[in-house]
């Protein structure tokens, strides 16, 4: 895995380019001179949790036989207040399924992707207490 990042503007706006081309940008927040122009490193971890989880429940949901149609994760953290580098405490991952889907398979595919699928989770369950729930509503 290769990434380059470039400076889109000063002081701390930032694109990061993958191999393939695909891009994403970073900025600091006003507090310390960012321009606020694009999400922060840790929101991007965030992005990173909800996104990699999501890719294990659909795949799960689909070799389960579950018509899954839509999925949307809302994401809580806490960071460590007045601690340097200050670290997530607790993230907490809702996730919102469509569909007409059995509750104990999302149940399942949820605590599979968390508990043992995702390397995300896995690298950040090492630091902080990561919780999850769920909701299932009609397509």
């Amino acid at each position: 895995m290769n990434l380059t990042l470039s400076r889109l503007s000063a002081p701390y706006h930032f694109a990061i380019k993958n191999a393939s081309g695909k891009t994403v940008e970073t900025d600091a927040s006003t507090d310390i001179g960012g321009g606020d122009a694009a999400l922060r490193p840790m929101e991007l971890l965030l992005a990173g949790l909800s996104s990699c989880s999501s890719i294990d429940i659909v795949l799960l949901l689909q070799k389960m036989r579950q018509p899954l149609i839509d999925i949307r994760v809302d994401i809580k953290a806490e960071r460590r207040e007045n601690e340097i580098p200050s670290l997530f405490e607790k993230i907490h991952l809702h996730f919102v399924l469509y569909g007409t889907l059995e509750h104990e398979k999302v149940e399942k595919a949820i605590d599979m992707s968390i508990d043992k699928y995702c390397s995300v989770a896995k690298i950040l369950e090492k630091t902080c207490t990561i919780t999850w729930d769920f909701e299932i509503l009609p397509a």
